[in-house]
């Protein structure tokens, strides 16, 4: 049965790591939903986020293969346990008479802000998990959507369990 993971992985902040972990994913056919990555609170260490979708022995096996990376120190499936994750979503719709309020009211329903407004349009933004930045989409569907950037998921597990512990 396929399902999302959210893989964290703590690597080295150095040039040539992340080419190395994608790299990884492109010779072995996986496929990457999103990445991100950002320096931690060490600044010789980066935590990268990335989702995919597979069965367990594919999840599994992007783990083992993770850990063949020498600059990658910890690895650990989110997805496995409680966790909280976030994704940054900028919308731009077209934002013309009447259309106005109700893309106003829509975005009050899934707690968006309204970042920039010209005459013709409305850029949205929309921070929380996957699945509610999609229904936002689905919310606005009708041709109104001009332009999406999505961040990709960031995530941290719950409690004091620590990816670097």
């Amino acid at each position: 049965m396929q399902r999302r993971a959210i893989i964290a992985v703590l690597l080295e902040n150095e040039a040539g790591v992340l080419s190395r972990v994608v790299g990884l994913f492109s010779q072995r056919g996986y496929n990457i939903e999103s990445l991100t990555v950002a320096p931690t609170e060490d600044e010789t260490l980066s935590r990268l986020t990335l989702t995919t979708v597979g069965d367990e022995a594919h999840i599994e096996q992007v783990i083992k293969h993770l850990y063949k990376i020498v600059d990658v120190f910890k690895v650990q499936d989110l997805a496995e346990n409680e966790h909280i994750e976030r994704e940054l979503m900028l919308v731009k719709v077209r934002a013309v008479g009447a259309e106005r309020e109700e893309i106003k009211r829509t975005a009050d329903i899934f707690r968006g802000q309204i970042v920039d407004v010209t005459p013709e349009t409305y850029t949205v933004q929309v921070v929380g998990p996957t699945d509610k930045l999609s229904a936002f989409l689905r919310a606005l569907s009708g041709g109104r959507i001009l332009e999406v950037v999505r961040s990709g998921a960031s995530g941290i597990s719950r409690g004091a369990r620590v990816l670097g512990g």
